[in-house]
């Protein structure tokens, strides 16, 4: 198993769901936070004064895939879709995960992290 964080403009969060959900990843945590990278963050006149703004607002993703290929797929997606050219796009870390468990049922490792089926409804 592997952990995919990927930190990412606020302003790209759409972007990475839609494109995290056409690749067929399921399971995103998404939280916002604050940084700064290379980009310094910008300065913004407060009161006729200078302040510097270098934490900025993020979108974190934090995804556990199963293999190497899902790892692949996933970082792809978020790449291409956070991607604008400009400092401060983000960054992707991804490393191995050790161990699971699903809470619900107990389920460990692999099968922790992968999707039920959906049940199927019989009509009436």
């Amino acid at each position: 198993m592997i952990k995919v964080e990927a930190i990412v403009r606020e302003d790209r969060l759409e972007d990475v769901k839609d494109a995290l959900r056409a690749v067929d990843v399921r399971g995103i945590t998404v939280s916002q936070v604050m940084g700064c990278g290379t980009q310094l963050g910008y300065t913004h006149r407060v009161r006729g004064g200078k302040a510097v703004m270098n934490m900025l607002p993020k979108a974190k993703f934090e995804i556990v895939v199963s293999d190497e290929e899902w790892a692949e797929r996933t970082v792809n997606a978020i790449v291409k879709a956070a991607y604008t050219g400009e400092p401060g796009d983000g960054k992707v870390f991804w490393y191995p995960i050790d161990h699971a468990v699903r809470i619900r049922t107990g389920e460990r490792d692999v099968e922790a992290i992968t999707p039920a089926p959906n049940p199927v409804v019989e009509e009436e």
